[in-house]
């Protein structure tokens, strides 16, 4: 293990000894307290401890991006509630509002279905100096569309066949393109389904598309595959980021987008070499799909 992973490990496993004795003396002292709720938020607070220091790249790129007039396109991927809008608030939290932009659209308008596909997401492409984060994209008709029958077999093979093409003019146009797929396990999106239903602050957060994701979860995960096999590509590659541990997931998004582009200040102390038991390769996540379907 390479020095700096090292470091980054012991210093991860000592925060966790630290907490489980503050955890542990707390409880003794309070006997009546949610031990649940003080564990995660002992938890949280040391994940915000970790996170920290790769925010304040972040902001480093953004003014990269500012000063030298690049476009970024941030693309969030993956089931419903794999953490791609957790992941969007940790990314965006510190950063200047001028000059990001969250798009996450909604179902298309009477006028919008008559236009050409990617019409409606080419509206909300950066300008120079800009980021954007869409929440979900046009990766909508490869996975969630044909599934539920919102596009034809025809638009559907149309889309999978011109996308990477697209891209990667995309990129000829030197726009920085990220791809990132929250890849979570059909158990986890169970459990976090039922926290949704149960928890008046979070039942909003379900759909009717939600409702019938774990009946759905075969299909969804052939068209998966597809996409990932399809349209990942030497220029545009799909991240794959295991998504259980939200926290992990998170820190790993954030790296990938940091280790895009060479920005200037960037802090050579920190780790921002991938965990690869949370940001996986494309062939090891078809791999896996191939053996069963539990992503």
């Amino acid at each position: 293990m390479p020095n700096k992973n090292k470091k980054l490990y012991e210093n991860i496993l000592n925060a966790n000894k630290l907490t489980d004795i503050f955890t542990q003396k707390l409880i003794e002292e309070n006997p009546n307290i949610n031990t649940k709720q003080l564990k995660n938020g002992i938890r949280s607070a040391a994940n915000k401890d970790i996170m920290r220091p790769y925010q304040i790249e972040l902001i480093k790129l953004q003014t990269y991006l500012e000063k030298h007039e690049k476009k970024m396109i941030v693309l969030f991927e993956g089931r419903d509630a794999s953490g791609k809008g957790g992941a969007i608030r940790r990314i965006a939290r510190f950063m200047n509002s001028r000059h990001y932009r969250v798009v996450a659209l909604g179902k298309p308008t009477e006028k919008e279905t008559k236009q050409w596909y990617m019409q409606r997401y080419i509206h909300h492409f950066p300008t120079g100096g800009e980021m954007v984060l869409f929440d979900r994209s046009w990766y909508n008709r490869a996975m969630v569309e044909p599934v539920f029958g919102f596009c034809t077999p025809d638009q559907y093979e149309i889309f999978m066949q011109d996308i990477v093409n697209f891209e990667h003019d995309l990129v000829k146009e030197e726009l920085i393109l990220i791809k990132l797929y929250f890849s979570v396990s059909k158990q986890e999106q169970k459990k976090r389904f039922e926290r949704r239903l149960n928890d008046p602050l979070r039942q909003w957060k379900l759909s009717e598309i939600d409702l019938q994701a774990q009946d759905m979860w075969d299909e969804i995960s052939d068209k998966k595959y597809e996409m990932l096999k399809r349209t990942h590509s030497r220029n545009t590659p799909w991240h794959i980021l295991r998504s259980d541990d939200k926290h992990k997931a998170r820190l790993e998004a954030i790296k990938v987008i940091l280790k895009s582009t060479d920005y200037e200040n960037k802090n050579i102390s920190l780790d921002f070499e991938p965990d690869t038991n949370y940001n996986i390769s494309v062939q090891k996540e078809l791999r896996s799909m191939r053996k069963d379907k539990n992503y």
